[in-house]
């Protein structure tokens, strides 16, 4: 029996970090090292972190890149290493290096570059267009990167025509709800059609409104899950692969061998030196973690999201305003997970308006969760505010001005507090507040990072459920989600005298910035006309203010920021 051990590094790089990177990645072979793994695979682009964006324009970051690589490839005596890297010719490609026994012995160039949601590939990179494989003793191996294993008939099924037993698919494949369960029937199915063992390696980790899952996976020949990496953690995933039962499938698959052929005759083999004897590898027990509810995977997300955001920018401490409400609760709860009790501050900001139950609340979580607290009234600064512009409003009734105008106080004691002790402002605005404009610019919109940014209102419930779940305890009140939501920012207001209820709002935005389902669309789902057009035109007046907003975590599949690009001067409307 012909016995393979491939291990899966699932980092957590950072972009532009070669130092941290290249620690990373030699870490984990001499991981792979210690359990006697013959092939270890990083991430795409792990050299770099991903994405790199407009970096890539630089040729200073090209250049740092290379020799990262050539001092991760010294790191690899005695065994190959597969790892994802920016290669330079006479363009740049994302590539993957086959490092094997110290030296670079191949490359591999991305054939297929997305261009859609989040992915701006086309911009920065030349697509490859060979497809070779790699003789390792009696291992047969091939390469390729992320979105080449999308496609049925792709790269993948090139290399294992040509005799490829294994290929190893290194990703960078960006978090959205539910992603995990479609990748991993996407592989499964591409492992069976190409009778071929799968091992695909995802990264893991934040990047400004992007989180990677990991989640990473080593399939056998007939699509079964053979190991599973951690979802949202740094994870060494390996497996022993039966490469005879990938011989003997194949014997029994008349259909391969006329598109075999073909192939073969175009395909590019290269064979690699010979390793010296290798110690007895240790006993290895796979695992497969259970993947995590949807909820509870959410959850993580944004935790990991925002740990990665503060921490990697090189913050410490977050503040948070606390109202009282769902959102600033979840908000500060997500806070402490990501960053510990210590590392956050929780500010109450009472206006006349502010009621005794919303004060009591968030006094309470701040003690439940144990975190500094501080109260900071801005009712005689509203005052002020009011004098000074009594002259030039003279006449004029109270309307939404005053209300910004609290806002916007808010947003200042914060951004005070950011400037004198260096926090990092977390703003607590949700999706469907900031799909129909439900937001004040320079208010609680302002701010460093927006944690629920892309979390709907009803979403925003359930995970504050599962917050108190999963701490077998009340963090949250009770009473925090039983109270109507209200900004607070009138006498008697709810979020309902100006929006529709959440639970009808919520499913007509998901129809409209998800799924560009139009008006006609959403009414014929069944959905009242007149809400439908009402929603709608707030939707597509209020771009101006989401081009203003801090970056969230990108949880829903169409996010706003990369996945939305809509402009915002625009007369088209639907009717």
């Amino acid at each position: 029996m012909r016995r393979f051990r491939i291990g899966l590094a699932q980092i957590n790089p950072t972009v532009g970090d070669f130092e941290g990177n290249v620690r990373k990645i030699v870490e984990g072979i001499e991981r792979a090292r210690g359990l006697g793994c013959g092939l270890v695979a990083f991430p795409e682009l792990a050299v770099t972190g991903y994405p790199p964006e407009d970096l890539l324009f630089k040729p200073a970051f090209i250049e740092a890149n290379l020799r990262a690589l050539d001092e991760v490839a010294r790191a690899t005596r005695g065994l190959t290493a597969v790892v994802g890297f920016v290669d330079k010719r006479d363009d740049i490609f994302n590539a993957a290096a086959v490092l094997h026994d110290g030296r670079r012995a191949g490359v591999y160039h991305k054939q297929y570059l997305p261009n859609y949601g989040v992915f701006d590939e086309n911009r920065y990179f030349q697509a490859g267009t060979e497809a070779p494989v790699f003789q390792a003793g009696e291992t047969t191996f091939a390469v390729n990167i992320c979105e080449d294993i999308w496609y049925p008939t792709g790269p993948g099924t090139q290399q294992a025509l040509a005799g490829a037993e294994l290929i190893v698919t290194i990703n960078a494949s960006p978090y959205h709800a539910g992603k995990a369960h479609f990748r991993e029937k996407m592989v499964a199915t591409r492992a069976a059609d190409d009778l071929v063992c799968l091992a695909f390696v995802n990264l893991v980790g934040g990047q400004d409104e992007l989180v990677f899952d990991g989640t990473s996976l080593i399939v056998d020949e007939r699509g079964e899950v053979v190991a599973r990496g951690r979802q949202f953690e740094e994870d060494f995933v390996a497996a022993d692969l039966d490469l005879d039962a990938v011989f003997r499938a194949r014997l029994h698959d008349s259909r391969r061998r006329k598109e075999k052929l073909r192939v073969e005759e175009a395909a590019a083999r290269v064979v690699l030196p010979a390793l010296p004897a290798a110690e007895p590898a240790p006993a290895l027990s796979p695992s497969a973690p259970t993947p995590l509810e949807p909820v509870e995977e959410v959850y993580r997300a944004l935790v990991l999201g925002t740990r990665d955001y503060v921490r990697k920018n090189g913050f410490t401490r977050v503040v948070v305003g606390l109202s009282g409400g769902i959102d600033s609760s979840l908000v500060a709860a997500i806070a402490v997970e990501a960053l510990g009790r210590e590392n956050v501050a929780g500010v109450t900001m009472p206006s006349p308006y502010t009621s005794a139950g919303t004060r009591r609340d968030g006094a309470r979580l701040a003690k439940s969760l144990g975190i500094e607290f501080l109260s900071i009234a801005i009712t005689s600064v509203f005052r002020a505010y009011k004098r000074s512009l009594a002259k030039a409003f003279k006449g004029l009734k109270e309307d939404v001005t005053e209300e910004n105008i609290q806002a916007r106080i808010r947003g200042n004691l914060l951004m005070a507090l950011s400037n004198k002790f260096g926090w990092l402002v977390l703003t607590t605005g949700n999706k469907s507040e900031y799909s129909v404009g439900y937001t004040t610019l320079y208010g609680d919109m302002a701010g460093g990072f927006a944690v629920i940014k892309d979390v709907p209102k009803m979403l925003v419930y359930e995970v504050a459920r599962k917050v108190n779940e999963l701490a077998g305890r009340e963090v949250i009140p009770a009473s925090v989600f039983e109270r109507a939501p209200s900004a607070e920012l009138r006498p008697d207001q709810t979020d309902q005298d100006t929006l529709p209820p959440y639970a009808a709002l919520d499913p007509i935005l998901e129809g409209y910035v998800e799924e560009d389902r139009g008006v006609n669309d959403l009414i014929a789902r069944g959905f009242e006309a007149e809400t439908v057009r009402r929603v709608i035109a707030m939707v597509d007046r209020n771009e101006y203010k989401r081009r203003q907003a801090p970056i969230g975590v990108k949880i829903t599949p169409r996010a706003f920021g990369r996945d939305w690009r809509l402009p915002i001067v625009n007369r088209f409307r639907e009717r």
